[in-house]
């Protein structure tokens, strides 16, 4: 993760990105750093959010190529993510998808909407505004320590 600091604002970008994915990685730490390194909190916020739904939209991507393929090749522990993750959805709807931040069930989340076939643009929308609250909420209470 110290590689990722040591590039600023393109390693915000990619850390963002890659803790989107299945990934075991977060951005936290990484924006935490920007925002204590003098970089304005707009574009740290902008680039988080872009970099963390590129990185869902690969997990979409994968959920709709490769759903079947992945199912069966998870692990106990990556099946439980799953499986709450799918109880989210058929609750929730793709109104779940506000969620796709939450460590753990997030990223499933979004696999599992490219699966499903879950409408593009309304993923989109949903990711999108979740993962920007998100950041927002973060930057907000870093810049208030």
């Amino acid at each position: 993760m110290e590689w990722l600091i040591e590039y600023g604002l393109l390693g915000l970008f990619l850390s963002a990105f890659l803790s989107a994915t299945l990934l075991p990685l977060n951005s936290e730490i990484v924006l935490a750093w920007t925002l204590c390194n003098g970089f304005g909190w707009m574009e740290v916020v902008a680039l988080a959010t872009l970099g963390n739904v590129l990185g869902s939209l690969v997990n979409y991507w994968l959920g709709l190529r490769g759903g079947p393929v992945l199912s069966k090749s998870l692990t106990g522990t990556s099946r439980r993510h799953l499986s709450a993750a799918r109880l989210k959805l058929a609750r929730y709807g793709p109104a779940a998808l506000l969620f796709s931040w939450v460590p753990l069930i997030g990223d499933p989340l979004t696999l599992l909407a490219g699966f499903l076939r879950i409408n593009f643009a309304l993923f989109c929308c949903y990711v999108f505004l979740g993962k920007f609250m998100r950041y927002l909420l973060l930057a907000g209470g870093i810049m208030a320590i």
